[in-house]
C-alpha cells in the first residue's frame, strides 16, 4: 500500500520466532542455590514483539507479525491484546516457545534461558514471508523491522534444533528485507550470528548488533572497524549497542555517530536493545533527523532498563531521560 507523504502510517514488527516470556524476581541470583522466587510475570516476547510494546507506549502507531500456535500463542496473542498491540499473526505449525528470565534485585543483572523453538518445514518460512508481504500490501507501512532469533528448520532426516542443524538464517532476513524494499520501505534490521549476516545479502536500511553480537559477527574487536565490516558486505547505517556507553553509529558516507547517557542505571537491561531499535524505527517513521533519532535511540533504550520487563518505558522517563543524552559526531 503506498502511503502519502502527511498520512499517519505504521511500523511492521517481524517476530519469526515469537516467546512468552516469564520473568522472576529474585533478591540475588547464586548459582548453585535454591531461590525463593518474589515476583513472577508472563508477557509476549521475542525482540520484535519488545519493538512492538515500546513503539505502543510511545503512541507510535505499530502493527505485530510472526507466528504463533498452541495455547502458548494464544496466551501470547492475550497479552499483547490486554496491552493494546495491534497483531497480525500467521498460525504457526509449531508451537509457540518460552524464554526465562531470572532477574536478580540485588544488582539488577538478568538471566536468561532461551528455548529455540520447534523446527518448521521449508515451506512454512515461505508462507511467512508472503504473509509479511500481504500485510504491506494491506496496510500503511512506513517502516519494516524484523528482529531476533529464527526457528530452525526442519528436513528429512535432520535433528530439528540440533546445533549445526538446518537453518533459514542465511537467507531469512534477506528475504524480508526484498519484500520491504520492493515496496519502497527502509529496513531495520536486529539479529545475530548467520541470520545478521545473512541479512546484509539485500542491504538493510540499518543493523543494531550489540557489541557481542558485532563482534561474534565479524570477529573484529573493535566496535568502529567492525561496523564497517559489516557496511562492506552490505549494511547501510550499522547502530552498534555498547551497553551503558550507549550506541556507536556509522552511517553508509562514514559518518560516525556516539551517543550515551553519561550513567549507569541499575534495572532490568533485557529490552533495553529492542527499546533502541523502536527509537530508530520511530525516527525513521517520522522523517527524524539521524542524529536525533540516535539521541532517542539512547533515551528509550535508558527508559526501558528502569522497567521490571522488557517491551516496556514511561514517555516521561525518556523525556528526562533524552535531555541528558550527549551527542558527538565525527568524520569517518
Amino acid at each position: 500500500m503506498n502511503v502519502a507523504p502527511d498520512e499517519p502510517g505504521v511500523v511492521l514488527t517481524v517476530t519469526p520466532n515469537p516467546a512468552l516470556d516469564v520473568t522472576y524476581d529474585v533478591e540475588r541470583l547464586v548459582p548453585h542455590a535454591s531461590h525463593r522466587v518474589l515476583a513472577v510475570r508472563e508477557v509476549a516476547g521475542g525482540k520484535g514483539l519488545n519493538v512492538a510494546g515500546v513503539l505502543r507506549c510511545c503512541a507510535v502507531p505499530v502493527l505485530a507479525t510472526g507466528a504463533v500456535g498452541g495455547p502458548t500463542g494464544e496466551q501470547l496473542r492475550a497479552d499483547l491484546d490486554a496491552r493494546g498491540v495491534t497483531h497480525r499473526f500467521a498460525r504457526s505449525c509449531a508451537p509457540t516457545r518460552r524464554t526465562t528470565t531470572v532477574v536478580s534485585l540485588a544488582d539488577g543483572d538478568a538471566t536468561a534461558f532461551n528455548e529455540p523453538g520447534a523446527a518448521w518445514p521449508v515451506e512454512a518460512w515461505s508462507a511467512l514471508v508472503q504473509h509479511v508481504a500481504d500485510l504491506v500490501d494491506q496496510h500503511p507501512v512506513r517502516v519494516l523491522v524484523a528482529s531476533g532469533s529464527l526457528p530452525p528448520a526442519h528436513s528429512e532426516g535432520s535433528h530439528p534444533g540440533a546445533d549445526g542443524g538446518p537453518s533459514f538464517a542465511d537467507h531469512a532476513y534477506a528475504d524480508l528485507t526484498r519484500v520491504a524494499h520492493d515496496a519502497g520501505l527502509p529496513v531495520v534490521v536486529d539479529a545475530s550470528r548467520a541470520a545478521l549476516l545473512g541479512a546484509l545479502a539485500a542491504g538493510p536500511d540499518v543493523v543494531k548488533p550489540n557489541v557481542h553480537e558485532l563482534r561474534e559477527a565479524t570477529a573484529v574487536q573493535d566496535p568502529l572497524e567492525g561496523a564497517k565490516a559489516l557496511q562492506r558486505k552490505g549494511a547501510r547505517h550499522v547502530v552498534v549497542s555498547l551497553g551503558a556507553e550507549g550506541v556507536l553509529a556509522v552511517a553508509p558516507d562514514g559518518t560516525v555517530v556516539r551517543a550515551g547517557l553519561g550513567e549507569h542505571l541499575r534495572g532490568n537491561p533485557t529490552g533495553a536493545g529492542d527499546a533502541a531499535v523502536a527509537a530508530i524505527a520511530a525516527g525513521l517513521a517520522r522523517g527524524t533527523a539521524w542524529d536525533e533519532c540516535l539521541r532517542d535511540a539512547v533515551a528509550w533504550s535508558a527508559a526501558a532498563v528502569l522497567q521490571p520487563t522488557a517491551g516496556v518505558v514511561d514517555p516521561a522517563d525518556i523525556d528526562r531521560l533524552r535531555a541528558a543524552v550527549r551527542v558527538e559526531t565525527t568524520g569517518s
